[in-house]
């Protein structure tokens, strides 16, 4: 299956008479790729709290705040993960990605195992779409991800790895959460 380079956002509103209609539809206006491993991390859309203030025609997706999503709120991102052989992981610092998400992502408990260990302070949701992934935890087992899986995910330190010879794309709705560990 080709991946697009964009992925299409249609977001739904209304009118000054409530009637529906299409607030946006085109390319997902916020995509962040990472430089060192090439991985895209596409915003579709936040809400700083819940319930979530679904009133006005603002694009919720614009500015972005880090991966986490605001006290009390929610974020929904399409992630990409190229393919990377062991000899390229081995060449990043042990701590790159949970720099890279911030103190958030730094756990308190575990120094990282892997260069993409992190973790955040989130229920996450998460659904391959495309492709095979494997997901490292604390201790040396992979979980395999094949697209159609899907993950419910409580706060754990984990690195994404994309073994295969083809990108992975998940969709992942992250939920603020309270810390699982004192």
């Amino acid at each position: 299956m080709h991946l697009p380079d964009q992925i299409r956002r249609v977001v739904t509103g209304h009118d000054a008479t409530g009637k529906a209609i299409v607030l946006f539809d085109g390319p997902n206006p916020n995509t962040v790729v990472r430089e060192k491993t090439g991985v895209i991390n596409r915003l579709v859309w936040k809400a700083d709290q819940t319930p979530a203030d679904i009133a006005g025609p603002e694009d919720r997706a614009v500015e972005d705040g880090g991966v986490a999503p605001a006290a009390g709120g929610t974020s929904f991102r399409i992630v990409e993960f190229p393919p990377m052989t062991a000899e390229q992981i081995a060449a990043f610092p042990m701590d790159l990605v949970a720099k890279q998400f911030g103190s958030n992502a730094l756990t308190r408990y575990r120094d990282p195992s892997h260069p993409f260990m992190h973790r955040t302070r989130t229920l996450d949701y998460a659904i391959v779409l495309t492709g095979e992934i494997d997901m490292k935890l604390d201790g040396d087992e992979l979980i395999h991800f094949r697209a159609g899986d899907v993950l419910v995910q409580q706060g754990t330190n984990h690195a994404w790895i994309n073994h295969s010879d083809k990108p992975c794309r998940i969709a992942f709705i992250f939920v603020d959460a309270t810390d699982p560990l004192p």
